[in-house]
């Protein structure tokens, strides 16, 4: 019960994490039937292809071994020997194309699925290997299942298929079996292609089905509930509570350091209450004037107090104070827009700093 609820509560889909460590743990998708069905096809593609030829040569062998045999001098041990090398390596010419395609085919079968890596974690001990009642579990699981439903096909259906297709060669297989070695080969050979087919269109038609209902099965095994989900993003981001704080922290620094840049200012644009723009303008050091601080509300309040403080002259122009506040950033030289309005700002500061010249 506590399984299916586990079950119910995985509602999200996996993260690119999650897909990613398993797979480096070796839980990947994999068909076991794909490879089943390549073998298949490699060994029908060996019967028609490479077969014929084999048979011809192998029946032509076993053909001179009985018709002549006294070309095979049995009188000694050594005798013996020299005739079972001479059949194994004729059976061995026969078996190795076969044995090399269904190599070929079985390996090629699981590296299209998934590229081979070495991964520990599979071999690994672990107890619930071992557990008779994990395992019972598992045999009884949807995956059980299926692999009893496939089962079930590749030995009735295809026991059946085989049945109503070749009940018709009875007779002419048993007929066979008193003709001459050669056309007994052929006749099997026959025989063998026509099963093979049946093989590898059943086991096409089931490695198909496998292969989707293996990646569904695998991606809805890693689905996760919405607090994994969260845990998750915490170890990769870092804990929000965590991150917020030290995103508040910088602002308050960066707060100070702006404040502590306003006696350096040369005039404060004020939209009275609400907003506060510091600016600096010396020609050796930029060619604009610069923004040292900007502020609002309570900021904008302080602004004007150092400023005030430190007799800095303080001008209310609410359209440029907001236009300034929300266009520039601090430490950015002004926008050639706002040159106009600021430099007749700046002209009216240095003009009241000029000494007055005195009328004699």
């Amino acid at each position: 019960m506590a399984e299916d609820d586990d079950k119910d509560s995985k509602t999200e889909d996996p993260t690119e994490k999650k897909l990613r460590d398993a797979m480096e743990k070796g839980n990947v998708p994999s068909s076991r039937e794909a490879p089943i069905f390549a073998t298949a096809l490699g060994f029908y593609l060996f019967a028609v292809f490479f077969l014929p030829g084999a048979v011809t040569r192998l029946s032509q062998s076993l053909k001179d071994i009985f018709e002549r045999p006294d070309q095979w001098y049995l009188g000694t041990a050594v005798d013996v020997v020299s005739l079972f090398t001479h059949l194994a390596w004729e059976v061995g010419a026969f078996l190795a194309p076969m044995l090399i395609m269904l190599i070929l085919f079985g390996v090629t079968a699981n590296v299209a699925q998934n590229m081979p890596y070495f991964v520990l974690e599979r071999i690994r001990p672990q107890a619930n290997r071992i557990s008779i009642v994990k395992g019972w579990n598992r045999i009884f699981s949807s995956q059980g299942m299926v692999e009893f439903a496939k089962s079930i096909f590749k030995i009735i259906v295809l026991s059946a298929i085989m049945v109503f297709a070749l009940r018709s060669d009875y007779f002419a297989v048993i007929d066979t079996m008193f003709s001459d070695p050669q056309v007994i080969f052929v006749k099997m050979s026959e025989i063998l292609n026509k099963m093979m087919i049946i093989v590898v269109m059943a086991t096409a038609m089931l490695a198909t089905v496998d292969i989707f209902w293996t990646r569904y099965h695998w991606y809805e095994q890693l689905r996760m509930t919405k607090q994994e989900v969260k845990e998750e993003y915490k170890q990769a981001q870092g804990d929000p509570i965590v991150k917020a704080r030290q995103r508040s922290i910088a602002r308050d620094r960066a707060r100070k350091r702006m404040i502590a840049s306003v006696p350096r200012a040369t005039l404060v644009i004020t939209n009275p209450t609400h907003y506060a723009v510091a600016l600096r303008y010396v020609r050796e050091e930029n060619e604009a004037p610069v923004v040292v601080a900007k502020g609002q509300d309570l900021v904008a309040l302080k602004i004007r107090e150092i400023a005030r403080e430190n007799d800095i002259p303080i001008f209310e122009d609410p359209p440029l104070a907001r236009s300034m506040f929300a266009q520039v950033s601090v430490d950015s030289v002004i926008p050639s827009v706002f040159y106009k309005a600021v430099a007749e700002l700046v002209h009216r500061v240095y003009a009241s700093k000029a000494p007055k010249r005195r009328i004699s």
